[in-house]
């Protein structure tokens, strides 16, 4: 299967040459029932969340906790985004966390006496290291094939003493640089969050109906075109609900912009590059891949880099946050939200199979739950096993799936 019969672009309908809106919802519903659900299942749990966490806190659907929300998730989202790469191939990268510490930290050394790099160049040092390491770590598995569960696990427990060393006998950095602070601490004008909102938004409807057109055009099956706009209808709504509650607080966080234009990007790569198209071939049966003249190692080498930057990414940010770094930085529960977030959007662990834009929905899952414990007081304990539960659950609904599609003949 190639990506573009993957991407969202195609949708359920894919591989049907649906040319009503009648067939496209009837052979829609049948696969439903079959077990292709989707993100069906993800956004069903996000409904049940709000329930919950609503009827026990009147705080969680205000508009500062939404605002909170996406702050809180930005940091897991943008390392869950490399993550999604690294599952596509079916391997596995347990160094993100404290790889995201490194950069991190690196960055905020740089920005400091008697350093003092201006803020883009500490941010580019720290991501550049970063992609030096997953280099590294790539380079390590690819040529002496060494699992890549080992190579980055023995990442984790280094990357982690490098941290220990670089912040040495400070405990805690603060960072001082206005415009890294403002990463996710920057709210935007109102009426910066509806221009930048409208944009977006006629960009990517421009951008779907061209593709559908596209493909029409060629004779290929595709979505019709009513459902298409009935889908940007839908979006255009919920894009406008959004900003409208930002509104209400601080405003659109301008981390939450970040977080779609890497969405954007890696999509797009993901989807309509080369590059992409290799990845879900290599994950898809990598013996295959090699004998179609796909050079894989290299493949498998970039996309540990890949993940490696969006993990800087992502640490940067939760410096930001923080407005500092300290000798606990890419701790905690870090890697496993940020994988669980990719596993819990649809992502397969066998490869093959995922979508960027999942990494989202599950990192709101795992950021939802975080912030509604985190409302009701509940024990570090207690948010360990709900979190647990969460995760397991999305595995078992996604196996079910699975079988239910394979008895079924669409799996």
């Amino acid at each position: 299967m190639t990506a573009n019969e993957r991407s969202p672009a195609n949708g359920l309908m894919a591989a049907q040459p649906t040319l009503s809106v009648g067939d496209y919802l009837r052979t829609y519903f049948k696969r439903v029932s079959a077990g292709d659900l989707g993100s069906l299942p993800i956004v069903l749990g996000l409904i049940v969340i709000a329930v919950i966490f609503q009827s026990q806190n009147e705080n969680f659907l205000t508009a500062r906790n939404f605002v909170n929300l996406i702050v809180q998730m930005a940091g897991i989202t943008t390392i869950a985004y490399g993550v999604v790469f690294v599952l596509l191939l079916g391997e596995i990268d347990l160094s993100i966390g404290y790889v995201s510490a490194v950069a991190a930290v690196t960055m905020t050394l740089l920005l400091k006496a008697p350093y003092n790099w201006p803020w883009f160049a500490a941010i580019g040092a720290g991501v550049l290291v970063a992609a030096g390491i997953g280099l590294l770590q790539g380079l390590i598995i690819t040529r002496f094939q060494v699992p890549s569960f080992v190579v980055t696990l023995a990442g984790l427990l280094a990357w982690n003493g490098v941290v220990l060393m670089m912040i040495g006998g400070a405990g805690t950095v603060i960072i001082q640089d206005k415009v890294v602070i403002g990463i996710a601490n920057y709210f935007l004008p109102p009426l910066w969050g509806w221009s930048i909102a409208i944009v977006a938004f006629a960009w990517f409807a421009l951008m779907r109906i061209r593709y559908v057109q596209t493909r029409v055009r060629h004779g290929l099956p595709t979505t019709p075109l009513p459902i298409v706009l009935a889908q940007l209808a839908g979006l255009g709504g919920l894009v406008v609900v959004a900003v409208y509650v930002a509104n209400q607080d601080r405003g659109v966080p301008f981390v939450g912009v970040l977080l779609l234009v890497f969405l954007a990007i890696l999509s797009f790569v993901a989807n309509r590059t080369p590059f992409g198209r290799y990845v879900y071939a290599v994950g898809g049966n990598k013996e295959a891949a090699r004998r179609a003249g796909i050079a894989v190692e290299r493949i498998r080498v970039i996309v540990f880099m890949l993940s490696s930057v969006m993990a800087a990414l992502g640490g940067i940010i939760l410096a930001s946050r923080l407005r500092s770094v300290d000798t606990a930085a890419g701790g905690g529960n870090l890697l496993l939200n940020a994988i669980a977030a990719a596993v819990i959007g649809g992502t397969s662990l066998f490869g093959g199979s995922g979508r960027v834009s999942s990494a989202v929905l599950g990192a709101l899952v795992i950021a939802s739950v975080e912030n509604g414990m985190g409302l009701l007081g509940l024990s570090s304990g207690v948010k360990f096993v709900v979190t647990g539960l969460v995760l397991l659950v999305a595995v078992l609904v996604d196996a079910i799936s699975r079988r239910n599609r394979a008895q079924s003949g669409l799996g």
